[in-house]
């Protein structure tokens, strides 16, 4: 595993692999500023035994097969669960080449590892979710106290002004709009960065020119998964071939190890649950009193800055791989 100075900022990614999400772990790798303690996994682009999977055969090909992964909820609280196999392949990974995993996620439950691992290192774990926040949602309800116990809490979801598998609603909180809900709801400051930024974050010509030479780690991971996203038929995303497809998850890792890439202004988020046409909208209120502000919506991105940040973290990777 890539040793990490002493400085890096801890995270705890929760995550459900998913394409952009096996990016965003190369990211996490990848990068000295980041130290990826562990990862949880949720039901999400795919069923929970597939992401937990995805993880682990991600990791290994990484060279970080001793970071721990712990599996979590493989539904959401109240909703029957929705996937996105229509983008991200049967498997989670469509167009990856990787192997079946050789090591077994961690025993217990993603809750007791999120909870433990905070509350060991209070002020010290970020905690980044890029899939649906089931899990955030039940540690938050066990440990109330988890939410001053985190240095940080980014997530990659919602949006202050469009969807994309409803109008209204971003995917991973219309997936389970009543966790996301429980977690804006927490008392804590949460980073949304949403498709306000996400969908900015194209890999365009010049990006594949730059990650093609990348030996294995381009040709196995990064690039199949790019070409494969840009396939799929998720609503909003870029099909300019000249704009290349987006890299969702990677945009909320990447703001922690160089936060000035996004620019965040604060606000009141509210999860809609009930509504027939906008269940899962993060209605997103920038006018909000100072004291009902619980949230940072990311709504600027600096795209040459966030591709060299990533492009830094994947070459030092490449150059690694084993």
């Amino acid at each position: 595993m890539t040793q990490h100075p002493s400085a890096a900022r801890k995270i705890l990614l929760d995550c459900d692999p998913g394409v952009d999400d096996a990016l965003a772990i190369a990211y996490a790798v990848g990068n000295p500023d980041i130290d990826l303690v562990g990862i949880t996994t949720v039901g999400g682009n795919v069923g929970l035994g597939k992401t937990t999977s995805n993880a682990l055969r991600v990791l290994e090909f990484l060279g970080a097969g001793d970071v721990p992964v712990t599996a979590g909820s493989a539904v959401p609280l109240l909703r029957v669960p929705v996937t996105a196999e229509e983008v991200h392949g049967a498997d989670g990974l469509r167009g990856a080449r990787l192997a079946a995993p050789v090591t077994s996620p961690r025993p217990g439950q993603a809750t007791d590892f999120i909870i433990d691992t905070v509350l060991a290192a209070p002020g010290e774990i970020t905690l980044v979710a890029t899939g649906p926040l089931t899990n955030i949602a039940l540690a938050l309800r066990r440990e109330p106290a988890l939410a001053a116990a985190v240095r940080d809490f980014v997530i990659m979801g919602g949006s202050s002004g469009r969807g994309n598998v409803t109008p209204a609603a971003e995917f991973n909180i219309a997936v389970d709009p009543e966790a996301a809900a429980i977690v804006f709801s927490a008392g804590w400051t949460v980073t949304m960065v949403g498709l306000d930024v996400t969908l900015q974050a194209t890999a365009d010509a010049a990006v594949i020119e730059r990650i093609g030479g990348l030996g294995r780690l381009a040709a196995d991971l990064v690039l199949p998964c790019l070409m494969s996203h840009a396939d799929g038929d998720e609503a909003g995303s870029a099909k300019n071939p000249a704009h290349g497809p987006e890299v969702h998850d990677v945009c909320a890792v990447a703001y922690v190890a160089r936060p000035a890439v996004l620019g965040c202004e604060p606000a009141q988020v509210i999860v809609e649950t009930t509504g027939r046409w906008t269940s899962g909208m993060t209605v997103t209120d920038f006018r909000a009193p100072p004291e009902h502000r619980n949230a940072l919506v990311a709504t600027t991105i600096d795209v040459p800055a966030f591709w060299d940040s990533v492009l830094d973290a994947y070459t030092a990777l490449a150059a690694a791989l084993p």
